[in-house]
């Protein structure tokens, strides 16, 4: 078994989370690298100061012979198919309106759901 190298590991695609930091400034992490957090004061700064925690990170975890987590590999594909249960007086509800909107039901809270989560659909 070959070990891998720091190099190995900073060229793989882990993925970064980054928020507003309560204080101002944006804090960044690597979540599959127990951690790896830094912040900065713009996004860009955050986005630097978090590659050099992460080589900082590996560097350490590679003297001490830690594991390390490789990122996460798979592709969460969704059908677009959806089942839930909701109570009949809203499903009676959502028919009514979707009857006076003359749409069915089903595109009436296809709807209904994107609106609510501001989603826009960018196909056109």
């Amino acid at each position: 078994m070959t070990k891998k190298g720091l190099d190995y590991y900073l060229k793989l695609p882990y993925k970064v989370v980054l928020y507003p930091a309560e204080e101002g400034g944006y804090v960044v992490e690597i979540p599959e690298l127990p951690g790896c957090i830094s912040q900065g004061e713009t996004i860009e700064e955050a986005f630097e100061m978090i590659q050099d925690a992460k080589k900082c990170w590996l560097e350490s975890a590679l003297e001490d012979n830690m594991e390390i987590p490789e990122p996460s590999r798979a592709v969460e594909e969704y059908s677009g198919k959806l089942n839930i249960r909701i109570p009949k007086s809203l499903h009676r509800i959502l028919a009514e309106r979707a009857k006076q909107e003359k749409v069915s039901l089903n595109q009436y809270i296809n709807y209904q759901l994107a609106r609510g989560v501001g989603y826009k659909d960018h196909k056109s």
